[in-house]
């Protein structure tokens, strides 16, 4: 039995030439979508995944197009609106040190270099040069957002769902 891990939603048909918009939640894109590369199709009223192969991926403002082949035509990829596209864990690559997929980080807990716990990752915003972590604190009610750059984060424990930060100034405000 697979693992398998959300890479996008298609949210929609692009033009007539077989193109689907998907809002991507993935770490690497450009991987995911690259041409040749096989993914996988899950709909909520089908059972089970439909393997679809890429033939083509560009940027569009917020969204990926991608167009799959064999699937020339808009009416082709109609019906794929709403369905998540995946991957297995088996085809996730070994990433080089320092670098971490979504799901390896999202539910880690947050401490302070002094051993105080900040809370625990509920999700990873990518908005430009870096990412930021998002983090929920049951004790203080309330969300901080963390910018994963080597002057805040200083320890990543994925083994232990742990994360050590150095607190900078305004970070916990």
């Amino acid at each position: 039995m697979s693992e398998w891990f959300n890479v996008g939603k298609i949210v929609n048909t692009h033009g007539i030439k077989g193109e689907v918009r998907v809002i991507t939640r993935s770490d690497f894109p450009e991987e995911r979508y690259e041409v040749g590369k096989k993914i996988y199709l899950f709909q909520p009223e089908h059972e089970g995944s439909m393997e679809l192969t890429i033939r083509s991926h560009r940027k569009h403002k917020q969204f990926d197009l991608i167009a799959f082949e064999d699937h020339p035509y808009i009416n082709d990829v109609e019906a794929y609106k709403g369905g998540l596209l995946k991957v297995s864990k088996e085809m996730l690559s070994k990433l080089p040190e320092g670098e971490f997929y979504y799901y390896e980080i999202i539910g880690c807990h947050v401490y302070t270099m002094d051993e105080k716990k900040i809370g625990t990752i509920k999700d990873i915003l990518s908005p430009g040069a870096n990412d930021v972590w998002v983090v929920n604190s049951e004790e203080r009610k309330k969300e901080f957002l963390i910018p994963y750059i080597e002057q805040v984060v200083k320890k990543v424990d994925i083994a232990e769902k742990k994360v050590w930060i150095e607190l900078m100034e305004g970070l916990l405000e």
